[in-house]
C-alpha cells in the first residue's frame, strides 16, 4: 500500500467511527505523538480514538480536511472541525508510513471548549 492508500484508509475510517479499521492502520510499534500525550502500541492508540469517536458522534459535531500532502512515506493534513464541546478550530496531524502502516503520526491543533 502507499502512503497514500493507508492515509485515506485511515482517514475513511476515522469519518466511519469504525475502531477496529483504524487500529488496523497502525501496529504494536506505532507511536502517536499529541498535546494530550504520547500513545505507544495499539492498546493506547485505541484508547486515543475511543475517546475521539465518543465526542464527535455526539449530534451536530463536523469535520472537515481541509489540505493533504503526500511526499514519499510523509503524510500531512490540515483539518478543522466542531463538536458540543469544543472548536478545533486549526489542527494537523503527520504521518511516517512504513511497510503499509502508520509508524509514527503527530498531533497538533488550537481546540478552544465551548
Amino acid at each position: 500500500m502507499s502512503t497514500e492508500d493507508v492515509l485515506d484508509h485511515h482517514l475513511d475510517a476515522f469519518t466511519a467511527q469504525d475502531l477496529d479499521e483504524c487500529l488496523a492502520d497502525y501496529t504494536d510499534d506505532s507511536i502517536v505523538i499529541t498535546n494530550m500525550g504520547v500513545f505507544r502500541g495499539l492498546d493506547e492508540i485505541e484508547g486515543l480514538f475511543a475517546g475521539l469517536f465518543e465526542e464527535f458522534s455526539q449530534a451536530g459535531s463536523t469535520i472537515e480536511l481541509d489540505e493533504k500532502v503526500i511526499e514519499d512515506e510523509y503524510a500531512y493534513i490540515v483539518w478543522h472541525g466542531e463538536t458540543p464541546d469544543n472548536d478545533y478550530e486549526f489542527c494537523t496531524d503527520t504521518f511516517v508510513v512504513e511497510d503499509g502502516t502508520i509508524h509514527r503520526q503527530t498531533f497538533g491543533g488550537k481546540i478552544e471548549p465551548k
